[in-house]
């Protein structure tokens, strides 16, 4: 072998018996397959300090050091992550303490009175190849693990019952538990739609593979959050396993909705402008018409006075629709002050108790005691409140009717509740609750929800509606939050 591929090995021999330092170094000086730089330590405590100083490649121990032994020296290099191969040396054989080295990290169990230049070449070899896996194998495993801790992606790994084993900080921070409580769930604890957690249980059974399903899962604060779900089943030495992710795509889902709406409203907009503009114009020449007519007719007794009166008054009441409809479809444009958000739900309710107490229903009123103040327009702020609440109340049956109204703070703004326990929404309407002009009721004109929809965008409120039929309805609206 050439001298320039020959590798440099740093290695330390610690012994307190010169003589056997000796003996050991000469054996080693006559290997030839590696360039052996070989220094002599002979007290512990130096022997420590180089091993916190990094020098050296290997590290030869003898079992006995004064009052000290190798053992000692093997448990302050745990302490300290050394990586280096470390090799006991032993007057005479003791398979104890061979058997307690080995569990302890040395990387080899050697009797010097067995030594020879080819045991010590093959323990070099061996001793510092397994040191270059390992070290390999810990580089990987960091680098993997950085990966795993660092993504913002909930990961996970899961046993067959998708109940948690390991997880990265972002799986507690989108579920919302410490890592220990979340050892105590599965999966199937925070599925929120039973449909979805029948899904999933079936494709465990029988696919053991979840690719892509978007579920929605409670966190710990009661929140629903939309996720992109894979799990892997894997196996190994130790069993089989998932490796589960969960995407958060919550935020998307609210802005794909929103923008929907919002291009609904201005679809819807755009028709009523043009209806508006096409029938006001004959409207007004009507108008016109009739107040000449009624002029003309000012001392007249005939009946043709009632009649001029009533075209009069309807022409009026559709031009008064023509203004609604228009005013529902543009863009509202409002003054925004600082306001408490309790405050305003009270106004709301003392506007609707009327209403709440000929229909009987049961007021349920939770508000937190700190103060949220949001950036509103009061008075249209109540507007949007109360067409929510009259709505719940016309829901909810007579008597036996419940409304509960809660104010909360949390992570994601001030959140306003409003759960009936009313006749509910069928699922296929729920997609078109704010449409205008879309109605359930007989004498409904579907312009309550779009104009509260439209006051609530402007307040950059996000609502959100879940309902059962036959057991109620929950709209959840969530305002930014303002600083004291």
């Amino acid at each position: 072998m050439s001298s320039v591929n020959i590798p440099p090995v740093r290695l330390l021999i610690i012994d307190d018996d010169e003589d056997d330092f000796f003996i050991t170094s000469e054996y080693l000086k006559q290997i030839q397959e590696y360039h052996l730089h070989i220094d002599w330590c002979y007290r512990y405590n130096d022997a420590v300090k180089f091993l916190q100083e990094r020098n050296y490649d290997m590290y030869f121990v003898d079992y006995r050091l004064g009052a000290r032994t190798g053992l000692d020296f093997l448990k302050e290099a745990v302490k300290q992550g050394c990586e280096e191969p470390i090799v006991l040396l032993t007057g005479k054989g003791n398979k104890d303490v061979d058997i307690e080295a080995m569990q302890m990290g040395a990387t080899d169990y050697l009797i010097k009175t067995e030594l020879n230049t080819d045991k010590l070449e093959r323990c070099i070899r061996y001793s510092l190849e397994r040191t270059a896996y390992l070290k390999a194998l810990r580089a990987n495993e960091k680098k993997y693990r950085s990966i795993f801790e660092l993504s913002k992606d909930a990961v996970f790994i899961a046993d067959r019952n998708l109940r948690f084993i390991d997880m990265n900080a972002a799986t507690s921070i989108l579920l919302g538990y410490e890592k220990e409580v979340l050892r105590n769930k599965s999966i199937f604890d925070l599925i929120a739609d039973p449909s979805d957690l029948e899904l999933i249980k079936k494709m465990v059974k029988q696919e053991a593979e979840i690719s892509d399903v978007e579920i929605e899962v409670v966190n710990s604060e009661e929140e629903k959050k939309t996720c992109i779900f894979s799990a892997t089943a894997t196996e190994d030495e130790s069993g089989s396993y998932y490796q589960g992710l969960l995407h958060d795509i919550t935020n998307l889902r609210r802005a794909e909705k929103a923008n929907l709406q919002i291009e609904k409203l201005g679809a819807t907009g755009r028709l009523v402008r043009t209806l508006a503009h096409e029938v006001r114009n004959p409207l007004n020449n009507i108008n016109m018409s009739v107040e000449q007519l009624i002029q003309a007719n000012e001392n007249s007794n005939d009946e043709s006075q009632l009649f001029l009166d009533i075209i009069q008054r309807n022409s009026k009441r559709i031009g008064d629709i023509i203004t609604e409809l228009l005013d529902t479809s543009r863009p509202t444009d409002l003054v925004f002050d600082k306001c408490e958000l309790q405050q305003v739900m009270e106004e709301s309710l003392d506007e609707a108790i009327d209403r709440i107490t000929l229909q009987h229903v049961k007021l349920d009123k939770k508000f937190i005691g700190t103060p949220c103040y949001i950036m509103a327009n009061k008075e249209k702020l109540k507007i949007a409140f109360l067409n929510i609440i009259i709505n719940a109340v016309e829901a909810v049956p007579h008597n036996t009717g419940v409304l509960n109204i809660l104010i909360d703070a949390t992570r994601a703004g001030h959140v306003v509740t409003i759960k009936d326990n009313g006749c509910g929404i069928p699922e296929e309407n729920i997609t078109r609750l704010f449409e205008p002009y879309f109605t359930s009721k007989r004498n409904g004109m579907g312009l309550g929800l779009a104009a509260t929809l439209n006051i609530l965008q402007s307040h950059k409120a996000n609502i959100d509606v879940t309902s059962v039929v036959n057991s109620g309805t929950t709209f959840v609206i969530t305002f930014p939050t303002v600083t004291a």
